[in-house]
């Protein structure tokens, strides 16, 4: 039976060593850390995201604040606030949380957020940056599982890693910061994609096996190697009478089957999410010490 990888075990022992650290700042250079937010729209779950952001930072002692408007907010208004935000010196990060609706273009908001403030870690700057391994802030769900992965004592040096999934968020930003020349990196790092063709003989290879494909079930029993580390990315909602909500979430893979077969998996709810948020806490104390010259 595999052993559970607890991102809500692993992101609450970060939140108490952040606490300590964001005291510090306090104490010794007068500075609280200050994430602010733009939430656009009343999307349920960047509404629940939003939220669960907040009451992570109000436990660390990191200001939070929010600024949120209706979808019809528009894309001159929003980068006029970027804009603020940019220049305000209180304000240590900032995020925009996507999706953002229709009529603004995505792109051209996060190219108009300061790299030095990009704590999503999604400015090209920054991108730029972790691609050839330089200092930068990272983006969230790819540098929370490395935490939830070296934090377990997982072996990633040398290993095989397979990802199943190429996105901006999480595949190849992923695949990025693996096979740098580092401390826990050096991986070789195969990327899957809904054009790999055998993709289950791949798959088969993975000591590490990362799906991140927003497909309930794409990772079965049959395309996992004995004894992988499986972490599953994937929140997907199914119906399910017998919740008071009528769903539950699951994951990208089979996990009642993979847990039979692999020697570590990370459940969902519970695994990936809470380092997430988690990371862009951790940034966003970055930011501040940062933005003081402290290293």
């Amino acid at each position: 039976m595999a052993a559970i990888l607890s991102g809500k075990e692993c992101a609450a022992a970060m939140h108490e060593e952040m606490k300590i650290q964001v005291e510090d700042l306090k104490v010794r250079h007068d500075i609280t850390p200050k994430l602010a937010v733009i939430l656009i729209g009343d999307d349920p779950a960047s509404v629940s995201y939003v939220r669960g952001k907040e009451k992570d930072c109000l436990h660390v002692g990191i200001e939070f604040i929010l600024h949120k408007f209706d979808a019809d907010y528009s894309e001159t208004d929003l980068l006029a606030l970027i804009a603020t935000l940019n220049n305000d010196p209180s304000v240590h990060g900032f995020i925009v949380q996507l999706p953002l609706p229709a009529h603004i273009n995505e792109e051209k908001v996060l190219y108009a957020i300061d790299p030095e403030k990009d704590v999503d870690g999604f400015h090209p700057v920054n991108i730029g940056r972790m691609m050839i391994g330089a200092q930068c802030f990272l983006p969230a769900t790819p540098h929370g599982i490395q935490q939830l992965l070296v934090r377990n004592k997982i072996r990633i040096e040398g290993q095989h890693v397979v990802i199943v999934g190429r996105s901006n968020i999480v595949g190849k930003p992923l695949a990025m910061m693996l096979i740098q020349k580092k401390q826990h990196a050096n991986a070789t790092v195969t990327l899957c994609h809904t054009r790999t063709q055998n993709m289950a003989e791949i798959t088969r290879t993975a000591d590490i096996l990362v799906a991140a494909v927003g497909r309930a079930h794409t990772i079965t029993a049959d395309m996992v190697k004995k004894n992988a580390v499986v972490i599953d990315v994937g929140v997907n909602r199914i119906d399910d009478p017998t919740k008071k909500r009528g769903y539950r979430l699951i994951g990208d893979v089979d996990f009642d089957t993979i847990c039979e077969i692999a020697s570590a998996i990370t459940p969902v709810p519970g695994g990936v999410g809470p380092m997430t948020r988690t990371m862009l806490l951790f940034n966003t104390l970055q930011a501040a010490r940062n933005n003081a010259g402290l290293t």
